[in-house]
């Protein structure tokens, strides 16, 4: 009786941990997504190379070209001159200058980087969460009981698909959406506010700054899974202002 019940542990065992180890993984970013202006590490070497593998190169250099450090055009490829930019940032902040872009740096270069702050509308700044999208200048900032919580860069729809100005809220969410209206595209983490528009991440989207959606707001993957995961069980309001561009 004793082998018996010995086997029967031992198969359990087994089973448990076959179960275990076939379960699907499910992809998570290497950094904490409820810090503010929270983005992964950043390195030389790195590159933006598709909708599936971004970096984060692009936006870190627009956000060096705003601070007056990088001449360059953005092209999602971490090289020497991205490099010499980031040490000047890190030299003008204080930072040890390693040319390699963590949390500190990343909080730093956001906040100084902030397109636009004196045209955010003043309801973003009131109680509660709100996700408030300037189209003129391609950004979603997130504000919290009146305190910024992170921007990202984004982009809208098209002049004949313009994203609808005004004051909403979000009334609809789906974790994978695909859409009905355009061969099934994939658009996860959606959060609809008005109609067929929501802020979601796009799997077309490489250059925030090039191309447009069809009247959504579109997100890098991983940061629209940052909005998912700090909103997605509040009362999330959007509003959406700026002149098209």
């Amino acid at each position: 009786m004793k082998k018996l019940l010995s086997v029967l542990a031992v198969l359990a065992m087994s089973l448990t941990l076959t179960t275990v180890v076939s379960a699907p993984a499910q992809a998570r970013p290497d950094w904490d997504l409820s810090s503010r202006f929270a983005r992964e590490v950043v390195r030389p070497g790195d590159v933006d190379r598709d909708t599936y593998n971004i970096e984060h190169v692009y936006e870190l250099q627009y956000r060096l070209k705003w601070a007056g450090l990088l001449t360059a055009r953005p092209n999602g490829v971490f090289g020497p001159r991205t490099e010499e930019a980031v040490k000047r940032f890190q030299k003008r902040r204080g930072f040890k200058q390693s040319g390699i872009v963590g949390y500190r740096m990343w909080k730093a270069l956001i906040q100084r980087t902030i397109q636009g702050k004196g045209g955010v509308p003043e309801v973003c700044e009131t109680r509660g969460w709100h996700a408030c999208y300037d189209r003129f200048r391609h950004q979603v900032n997130l504000y919290h009981n009146g305190r910024l919580h992170n921007s990202w860069l984004v982009r809208g729809g098209s002049y004949g698909r313009q994203t609808r100005l005004g004051d909403f809220k979000v009334n609809w969410r789906n974790i994978d959406h695909k859409s009905g209206l355009y061969d099934g595209a994939p658009m996860p983490f959606s959060q609809f506010f008005s109609g067929g528009q929501a802020l979601h991440g796009s799997r077309y989207m490489m250059d925030p700054f090039e191309g447009h959606s069809h009247g959504c707001v579109n997100f890098w993957v991983e940061d629209a899974r940052q909005l998912w995961n700090l909103t997605h069980d509040k009362k999330l309001h959007v509003h959406v202002y700026g002149a098209w561009d």
